[in-house]
């Protein structure tokens, strides 16, 4: 590169002094060196490739370094709207539980994404993407703790150039942590705290990333052909099923069912449940937008309409019937058909069209209204904040929905069914043992006068709303504000 240019500022007489006759025959015979036909194609070739690289200097990066960066730049803005969602959960759960136990359920949410980060870091993100299976396609191991392959192996060349290790590492921890969420609004009010956090580092650690290497991981339900975009089962059914076992055990707060019957414990801030229902909302744009795995902008686009359109039609879908059966417009069971078209979609909205998605979304909000009687009234299962019906009914919904509405004609709704009946069963499983073990050494509920006086203060020793007094009664609590 240094020597056309330099040839050009040198080659001509007025730059040298007239008096140095010495110098001056020097220059003339490197001019007519530059003259002479034989040096042309030398000069030629030099003064091309100089020119070429100069302006590849001046171009900057190439396409590949520029989308390589855009990609990787979604990612973080994906694995930060799932974060957001955690958020969205605290309040829901809180808002639809009493105001006595608003701290400890608070503390239950920050500590499961603290626990489930650090527990995927260790085992967690090698567990559920151990490249090679030692038993079968059922189980791998890559090591403890997470370590980026040096250089470009760890950056640009890392999934063909889509993100980093790193943030591959990121945006599925914050997945992870979601899981174990759903099960915290199931067991709300009465588990006690230290059980919880046991069950939840077990579950996040082992539970999850297990199940998730059979398909995420290249597992043997990926070999079969079972899809899940998102996590409709990966992650709303696997803890939707830890939630059904953990209620199931736990059993129902105190003074939900009697002999003169079943009596409804409202929610202490409704909104604040619908402020937490918008956070996840938003916190879905990343959830599924980012599972497409790169900022390419069809895939993405669609993906953001079809999860859009499922959310609306599950408001109106639960509205409808709950309408239909309440006689008045319930605003908890739109909040969570909402939630369950959200969940409806989440295994499709990259395979679905417009108008399969709405289809899905109505649907699951019709399920989720359905779901939340049917489990509360017949099978008495106290779920506070209707997770089960939400993240287990409506999971299993859009996971099977593939296998009916998929533009991908190889989606096959038996393959669907065998994917959702091989996770309830090994989640079922392995929480009984969780929830059973944890049972007999730490005890799995507080006792009846920790739950009548709330969670805040026997487990805490402190309240959310300190400027009220709370008044306990069997299966709720009034506030009054306090003046003194």
């Amino acid at each position: 590169m240094s020597l056309a240019p330099s040839i050009r500022k040198y080659s001509g007489f007025n730059t040298l002094p007239k008096e140095d006759l010495e110098m001056k025959k020097f220059w003339c015979g490197c001019r007519a060196m530059v003259s002479s036909k034989s040096l042309l194609p030398v000069l030629t070739i030099l003064v091309l490739s100089s020119t070429v690289a100069y302006a590849q200097e001046e171009a900057g990066p190439s396409a590949a370094d520029s989308m390589f960066t855009v990609n990787n730049t979604w990612m973080l803005v994906s694995a930060f709207l799932v974060f957001i969602m955690h958020l969205g959960f605290a309040c829901v759960e809180s808002g639809l539980t009493r105001a006595k136990n608003t701290t400890n359920i608070l503390f239950k949410n920050v500590s499961v994404v603290a626990l489930g980060l650090l527990t995927y870091a260790l085992v967690g993100f090698n567990l559920m993407y151990p490249g090679d299976f030692s038993i079968g396609q059922f189980f791998g191991f890559a090591g403890f703790g997470i370590a980026s392959p040096e250089g470009a192996a760890g950056l640009i060349n890392y999934a063909d150039g889509g993100y980093t290790y790193w943030t591959d590492f990121i945006f599925q921890a914050m997945f992870a942590a979601t899981c174990a969420t759903i099960v915290s609004g199931a067991v709300a009010e009465r588990i006690k705290l230290p059980s919880f956090l046991v069950f939840t580092t077990f579950f996040v650690a082992l539970v999850y990333t297990i199940a998730g290497s059979w398909k995420w991981g290249g597992g043997w339900l990926d070999q079969m052909g079972f899809y899940d975009f998102a996590g409709s089962t990966l992650v709303h059914s696997v803890g939707g099923w830890g939630a059904l076992v953990g209620a199931l055990l736990l059993g129902p707060r105190l003074g939900k069912y009697t002999k003169a019957g079943i009596k409804a414990i409202p929610g202490h801030s409704m909104p604040l449940a619908t402020i937490g229902v918008f956070m996840l909302w938003l916190g879905w744009y990343g959830f599924n937008g980012g599972s497409v795995l790169s900022a390419d902008p069809g895939p993405v686009s669609l993906v953001f309409v079809t999860t859009s359109l499922a959310a609306a039609a599950g408001v109106m879908g639960a509205m409808f019937l709950s309408w239909i059966i309440f006689k008045k417009p319930d605003l908890s069971m739109i909040l969570n058909g909402s939630l369950a078209g959200l969940v409806g979609i989440t295994a499709g909205a990259d395979v679905m069209t417009p108008l399969t998605s709405v289809i899905i979304g109505f649907v699951a909000g019709v399920l989720v209204v359905a779901a939340v009687i049917f489990i509360d009234k017949t099978l008495k299962i106290d779920d506070p904040v209707g997770a089960i019906s939400v993240h287990l009914v409506c999971g299993i919904w859009g996971t099977l929905a593939v296998g009916i509405f998929s533009t991908n004609p190889e989606h096959s709704f038996i393959t669907q069914l065998i994917g959702v009946i091989a996770y309830g069963i090994f989640t079922v499983v392995c929480s009984l043992i969780l929830f059973l073990l944890i049972k007999v050494t730490m005890g799995l509920r507080v006792s009846e006068s920790e739950e009548m006086e709330g969670l805040d203060l026997g487990e805490h020793g402190m309240m959310a709303y300190p400027d009220f007094q709370q008044v306990a009664e069997a299966g709720g609590s009034t506030m009054t504000m306090d003046t003194e």
